[in-house]
């Protein structure tokens, strides 16, 4: 909403006048309005720009035998300006290829040394033959419109050699506001002005108040949709079709970034601006038989005024005669009953329609006005029959119309709503004190209507203030009136002995665990596109692909939450690497999404009360699992080149010893096994788990990626990933990490070397090297695999450095090798496996 300072003081007259936008500004944001600019026209203009009157004109074009017209102008432009010696005393002359001026006619003159907007100087200069002596401006020149065909004719009264800044308003400054949908009434000039004269705590006049239209006989409306309560319409007759748009009519509207049309509709548009009430004009010659507003039938369709034929929903509310559809009610009229040149008789409508019937048809249609963005954030619905008195007087005024004696007004004002609170609520929720004389004077400069009886206090809500419903709604617009700097800022006392829980403790350890093991956080957004899930390769019937659906998602391209938290890591993986970063460790800990199928809807408490606790019980069976996830992507080199060496491309086993990192930090024991699972390479995948009293329990996948999904995803070739249910490994982790254990006796070392069938897996025969190995075992290490004709085809050989030390006393070497033909009696039990010779 752009709202003049100008038009602001017609309604704030005692704002004092020394006052700039600027600072008008500061205040009401103070009082909760986004005043986004305050623009000041006339600062691209500088030096002497002034009114003068065009004496005499001489063509150009064929005594020179030009290829356009061209003239030469003599201007007075006043004493203190004309030239005073010679024959052109008393004018300039200026040169001016424009046609839409005659002799006599008063003009916009740029005089040399000044500077138009673009930083177009304007100096004396030869040019066809003659000394062009200035500038005859046009309003583009002067950065006030958009159409430069022609040049400014001003009024015939107003004064030669004024400044023409103040004749055209570029002296004026606007205020650019960006209004919120709960503040409906500031896209006004009533509105903004309200809130200046709060603001500034001075009278506030309100247009309102001017008079409203009387009702009567009038033109036949019916009202068949409770979406329509109120529809005020009056008939003017006698308009001269021809009358134009006086200057300051169209100036106006120009300020307010309006683009002026004809006399009618702009004043349709000013009485908008100026009180909030959208109002649409009908020529009344080309109206069939009663208004009727109701919604759509089945087939029906409608041309709109920019031309358009549009095909109806039967949810749109309608104006329709016996003709049918006119106008689609609150955002667009209908071509059929338009206001043309030859318009003599008016019909206008000034209604008030529901705000979401509004809101849904503009968006449906992709038709937003400036009406409907008034009707769906709420207009007065007092202000019908004010506003049709207020164009009624103004077309008569400016256009020789007659308005009807009285006019119709179908429907009525709705009932004021009326909300109870204590006295000191807005006390106890400010946190400061605010006595009972200043919670009433602030909502009497709201406009509400209160009552006091004992410890109650009653406010009736204003009629332009639909947002107010609530005990919380009065509160703040009295804290916002007392300015919300005035609210002390007191942090909450933190309970003694509290830290964090022994989760939080948990999640931060194996984040700097994963962070010292080179890897970088980084947190993604919780939302998917369905179609990622094709991608990773997903079965159709694969738990993952069942996400749940946000019903007013961010971007319709991510309406699912998250069941994985690679396609996030994968996204990243992608951006980093299109700005340059090719070795990538990254990690994300958060949480997904996992609804259950069958699950009953949330139920919808209203807001008037507290939910019962089966509500509330019930909104959260309702709720998906919210599990936390950890989830990495490696890409590139994990260990990098230099004069050490070459470096070493990250690899499966890098995503599983990174599984084992974030389990060591979880005081879990990881167990490795085949697995298979998209969007992992069959071959080249681990399944993860834990054990738990029931036996075991997998937690995730670890490997690397399928190389179709590599393609569809656009990443490195094996890229490695991995993906663990952090609270499940946390629950078997047990909540404490040990210390190790630190002894002072020397270190006994076993090396083994087992030979096994090719498809037992590594971790199999170290799980039974240490279940044999006993208590003595500090560690053991798998350091050499080895296939070859020595061993036999489809085998390999498992070499592990076995570590053994007693916390107590030196081991002797019949106890460690005691220890180690344990644990290889246990593998070769469970392996099959064979010492190598």
């Amino acid at each position: 909403m752009r709202a003049p300072l100008s038009w602001i003081r017609e309604f704030v007259p005692a704002l004092p006048a020394d006052v700039t936008g600027r600072q008008v500004a500061e205040r009401i944001i103070a009082a909760g309005l986004e005043v986004e600019t305050v623009d000041a026209p006339g600062e691209a203009v500088t030096g002497p720009l002034v009114v003068g009157r065009v004496l005499s004109i001489v063509e150009l074009q064929e005594k020179l035998k030009l290829k356009k017209p061209i003239r030469y102008c003599r201007v007075d432009v006043g004493p203190e300006h004309n030239e005073t010696e010679g024959d052109g005393a008393g004018s300039r002359g200026i040169v001016c290829g424009a046609r839409n001026f005659a002799e006599g006619d008063v003009v916009v003159v740029a005089l040399p040394g000044a500077v138009l907007p673009g930083g177009f100087a304007i100096a004396a200069r030869k040019t066809y033959d003659h000394i062009s002596d200035g500038m005859i401006c046009s309003e583009a020149e002067l950065g006030i419109a958009g159409d430069a065909s022609g040049i400014i004719v001003l009024p015939e009264s107003t004064p030669i050699g004024a400044d023409a800044k103040g004749v055209l308003g570029l002296d004026d400054e606007v205020l650019d506001i960006a209004v919120t949908p709960d503040r409906g009434y500031a896209l006004s000039i009533r509105g903004v002005a309200r809130e200046v004269a709060t603001a500034y705590d001075v009278e506030f006049v309100d247009p309102a108040a001017r008079g409203a239209m009387t009702a009567g006989e009038g033109y036949e409306i019916r009202l068949e949709d409770p979406a329509c309560d109120r529809f005020a319409a009056l008939a003017i007759t006698g308009v001269d079709p021809a009358a134009p748009s006086p200057d300051w009519l169209r100036q106006r509207l120009q300020q307010c970034g309006m683009r002026p049309i004809s006399l009618a509709v702009d004043i349709s548009n000013y009485v908008m601006l100026e009180l909030g009430q959208p109002t649409h004009a009908y020529d009344l010659a080309k109206l069939r038989g009663p208004i009727v507003v109701r919604r759509a039938r089945a087939g029906e369709k409608l041309e709109t005024l920019d031309g358009a034929t549009r095909d109806l929903d039967p949810e749109d509310l309608l104006i329709t005669d016996d003709s049918g559809p006119i106008g689609l009610a609150g955002v667009m009229g209908g071509a059929s009953t338009e206001i043309s040149g030859t318009t003599t008789d008016v019909l206008l409508e000034a209604a008030h329609f529901d705000p979401v019937a509004i809101a849904r048809a503009a968006r449906r249609h992709k038709l937003p006005s400036e009406a409907s963005r008034r009707f769906e954030r709420g207009v007065d619905p007092a202000l019908g029959p004010v506003a049709a008195l207020r164009f009624a007087q103004l077309l008569a005024e400016l256009g020789g119309g007659t308005a009807a004696a009285t006019g119709t007004d179908a429907g009525g004002l709705p009932a004021p709503t009326t909300i109870t609170l204590a006295v000191d609520y807005p006390t106890r929720v400010a946190g400061r004190n605010l006595d009972e004389a200043t919670v009433l004077r602030r909502l009497a400069q709201v406009g509400a209507e209160t009552a006091v009886d004992g410890t109650t206090l009653t406010v009736t809500a204003p009629t332009w203030r639909p947002d107010l419903t609530d005990p919380a709604d009065v509160a703040e617009e009295v804290l916002r009136l007392e300015g919300y700097d005035s609210i002390p800022a007191a942090l909450p006392a933190a309970p003694a002995g509290r830290g964090l829980t022994v989760a939080q403790q948990q999640r931060r350890r194996v984040g700097r665990a994963l962070a010292g093991a080179g890897l970088v956080e980084v947190l993604c957004y919780p939302f998917v596109a369905p179609g990622v899930w094709d991608q990773l390769g997903l079965e159709a019937d694969d738990p993952r692909r069942f996400a749940v659906r946000l019903a007013n998602p961010l971007s319709d391209a991510e309406p699912d939450m998250r069941t994985s938290l690679l396609p996030g890591l994968f996204a990243v993986t992608r951006r980093n690497l299109g700005r340059g970063s090719a070795d990538l460790a990254v990690y994300e800990i958060g949480r997904v999404y996992l609804p259950t199928r069958g699950a009953p809807p949330a139920p919808r408490p209203p807001v008037t009360r507290r939910a019962t606790p089966d509500e509330l019980a019930a909104t959260e069976a309702a709720l998906p699992a919210q599990p936390r996830h950890l989830a990495a992507v490696l890409t590139g080199l994990r260990e990098p080149a230099g004069w050490w060496g070459p470096g070493r491309a990250a690899g499966w086993e890098d995503a599983i010893e990174t599984a084992r990192i974030a389990a060591a930090a979880a005081g879990a024991d990881l167990i490795v096994r085949q697995g298979a699972l998209a969007p992992w390479h069959p071959g080249r995948c681990a399944a993860l788990a834990v054990r738990t009293p029931g036996g075991e329990q997998v937690v995730g996948h670890a490997g690397e990626l399928h190389p179709r999904v590599i393609g569809a995803l656009e990443l490195p070739a094996r890229t490695v990933a991995l993906e663990l249910d952090l609270d499940a490994l946390l629950d078997a982790g047990g909540g404490v990490v040990e210390a190790p254990a630190i002894s002072s006796f020397p270190l006994a070392s076993q090396d083994v070397a087992l030979v096994v069938d090719a498809a037992v897996p590594a971790a199999e025969v170290e799980a039974a090297l240490r279940a044999g190995a006993g208590d003595l075992l500090e560690s053991i290490r798998l350091f050499d695999v080895y296939a070859g004709e020595r061993i036999g085809e489809g085998r390999k050989s498992l070499a592990f450095a076995l570590r053994f030390r007693a916390p107590d006393r030196t081991l002797t070497v019949e106890e460690a090798t005691a220890a180690r033909d344990a644990a290889v009696a246990a593998a070769t039990a469970a392996t099959g496996a064979t010492l190598r010779g």
